[in-house]
């Protein structure tokens, strides 16, 4: 058949044209009769006919169309749209970013999950917990919600202090299984799309150190790798250097019968300071942190940072009672501690750990986390130091251990406590809260039962990191028995079986609480009222929610019961107010303290379960001993911008959401 134009069905397989059928160089405007061979079937079109434009013309044809004036005016009108409109996005690609805040890191956007590796979970039944056990229950934490993991110590040690005087400090103890065992626990982790964090020791060594036993003995470079001092030995008494105390008591200095010198310990006499006025040991930290670095670690958690110098001139540092016998004095408490803490350049040494971890925070998604378990919990200016500054950065964060070394709670205490942190900490820094860890008591046993589930809301409805120590998410005790001497640090209780399932063993290192039948985490899953079930609906109340885990924080009232705050964020109308009972049965009127409060708000989360969804008054919110709730409201005028409350709200990096292109920007 012949027609106008070439009709292509669609299923040509050779469209070579006959160049004596269709002669490529004929420049007359009206093509000519050619013929395609289709299944060897030739189509004719007549000269008297207009060629059409059809799927799949060749080259010359579509040259043929592409000089019409409604062919090439439409394309260059699209062609200088494109050129306009690519500036424009550049622009408001540029113009986004730069008034957008800096995402949150994943050291924040998270809980810290805090392991005792060797009481978590015994894979080989000889009774200790070990890192194939931590590996066994990751789906524990993810369960949880928890996207960060922070192991303490597990380096080879004597474990004269529970792997805190290290004899190698790129080695596992085999207490706790192999490098190999290591490297498959840190490749689990990064495959659930967690991170993971360990301790960093590099204030001291163990005496059984390689370091120590060649320095002992004045081996090459070896030899002012610690603090040695003269002291005079004779008929069996010791001449000390002077009035340092340790901080487990008694001198801080041991007579060594091999150098026959003192050196000095800031802790035990197993755990020799290590000299870091010698950059050779300075050198030998860095090389650590690069070695775990290397193996996959996320970050560290370095130990005792303020102990790094000491004053070299010994001079007796001053008695707290100036009336005490000086020879009686032995207790760390007795002395001001103006020579062996914070001494100059102890930040220049920290900071230089901050700049080693960068070099290894190139890579996108690779951030180094750096925390600092400064101990220096009577001066908050200096523990704030270790944020650095808003040019040099140090830490993180410094651990917070307020909460921790609390002596009384109380709606008044919590306040003040949670108030100090945030008056104090530099402004654009990042908080983080915890309650417990391998060397204090658990907070359910210091102020009760009662008290668990509000304790766990104050922390995952505060803004920063809250940082959980193992078992808390189920409220587990300390071990109630006189003979244990770390009752804080008891097995991990996962189920009603043996051992509550942390061992299949006959034993375990430290014995299992005795609750352990109804306090463990398989029967708490089962009940929608546990402290498990409200430790997980808080973590996603707070990742899901923008007001908790960057908004605002405002003080609303504190009594000797209540600890009322609130979360909100610019350009959004929903509220989240805490009201937290530390103390007994109370009824508070919080439409007194704040007029613009709505009427009534409706109770999102509650740690009594059954009041979750009602509505309440404002005038006159009850709440039972240990009771928490969170209120959920809407409003127009935030309370942040009430000038009654311009010194009692606080934020760590400003943050308003526009809903319009439901997005966070920061110049508001």
């Amino acid at each position: 058949f012949e027609k106008g134009g070439v009709e292509n069905k669609g299923f040509v397989q050779n469209e070579t044209l006959n160049e004596k059928e269709c002669n490529a160089s004929n420049q007359e405007e009206t093509p000519g009769t050619c013929s395609i061979g289709i299944n060897s079937a030739p189509i004719h079109t007549l000269d008297s006919e207009v060629l059409k434009p059809f799927a799949g013309m060749p080259k010359e044809v579509l040259l043929k169309f592409s000089h019409q004036a409604r062919y090439r005016v439409t394309r260059e009108i699209l062609f200088w749209l494109m050129i306009a409109s690519t500036p424009v996005l550049v622009g408001a690609t540029i113009a986004i970013i730069a008034v957008s805040p800096k995402c949150l890191g994943w050291w924040q956007a998270s809980p810290i999950y805090q392991i005792y590796p060797r009481s978590f979970r015994d894979t080989n039944n000889d009774g200790n917990g070990d890192l194939k056990g931590i590996q066994e229950k990751l789906d524990h934490i993810m369960y949880l919600n928890i996207k960060t993991v922070w192991i303490t110590s597990f380096y080879k040690s004597p474990l004269k202090d529970f792997g805190y005087g290290v004899e190698d400090f790129q080695a596992v103890d085999p207490m706790f299984g192999t490098m190999k065992d290591f490297e498959n626990l840190v490749g689990a982790i990064h495959e659930k799309g967690l991170k993971v964090i360990m301790d960093l020791i590099p204030n001291h060594t163990s005496d059984k150190h390689s370091w120590f036993q060649l320095s002992r003995n004045r081996t090459g470079k070896y030899t002012d790798y610690y603090i040695w001092h003269d002291c005079v030995h004779t008929a069996g008494r010791i001449t000390l250097p002077n009035n340092w105390v340790s901080v487990y008591g008694n001198s801080s200095w041991q007579y060594d019968e091999v150098r026959k010198q003192c050196y000095f310990h800031q802790f035990g006499k197993e755990q020799p300071d290590l000299n870091f006025r010698n950059s050779a040991v300075q050198d030998e930290i860095h090389d650590i942190i690069k070695f775990w670095l290397g193996k996959g670690i996320d970050g560290f958690s370095v130990n005792a940072v303020k102990f790094l110098l000491e004053a070299t001139h010994l001079r007796n540092e001053p008695q707290v009672n100036k009336s005490q016998n000086p020879e009686s004095i032995s207790a760390y408490s007795e002395l001001y501690h103006d020579y062996t803490t914070t001494q100059v350049g102890t930040h220049d040494i920290v900071r230089s750990f901050r700049q080693t971890l960068d070099k290894f925070s190139i890579e996108p998604g690779r951030y180094r986390f750096m925390g600092t378990k400064a101990n220096d919990e009577e001066n908050i200016r200096e523990t704030m130091m270790y944020y650095g500054t808003s040019f040099i950065q140090e830490s993180d964060f410094p651990f917070n251990f307020y909460l921790i070394n609390m002596k009384n709670f109380s709606g008044n205490t919590v306040f003040e406590t949670v108030s100090l942190w945030m008056k104090n900490m530099p402004k654009g820094k990042w908080p983080n809260w915890m309650v417990g860890d391998p060397s204090t008591a658990r907070i359910t046993s210091q102020i009760g039962k009662d008290y668990t589930n509000v304790i766990n809301m104050l922390l995952l409805t505060l803004p920063g990191t809250p940082i959980t120590y193992y078992g808390e998410e189920i409220g587990m005790e300390n071990i109630a028995s006189e003979n244990v001497t770390f009752p804080e640090k008891s097995p991990m209780q996962w189920n009603g079986k043996l051992h509550a399932g942390f061992s299949e063993g006959n034993i375990s290192w430290l014995p299992v609480n005795s609750d352990y039948q109804n306090i463990n985490v398989e029967v708490q899953k089962t009940q929608p009222n546990s402290t498990l079930n409200l430790y997980r609906e808080l973590n996603l109340l707070r990742k899901n929610e923008l007001p908790i885990h960057r908004g605002w924080m405002c003080y609303i009232w504190n009594d000797s019961n209540v600890f009322v705050y609130l979360r909100e964020l610019d350009g959004l109308d929903r509220v989240f107010m805490m009201i937290l009972n530390f103390g007994q049965e109370s009824v508070t009127d919080l439409k007194a303290v704040v007029p613009e409060l709505p009427p009534a708000a409706t109770i999102r989360l509650s740690t009594n379960f059954r009041n979750t969804g009602k509505d309440v008054n404002t005038n006159s919110i009850k709440t039972e001993k240990g009771e928490g709730i969170v209120l959920e409201y809407k409003t127009k005028k935030p309370v942040h911008n009430m000038e009654a409350f311009q010194e009692k709200c606080f934020v760590a990096e400003k943050a308003c959401y526009s809903s319009a292109f439901n997005l966070l920007y920061m110049h508001c």
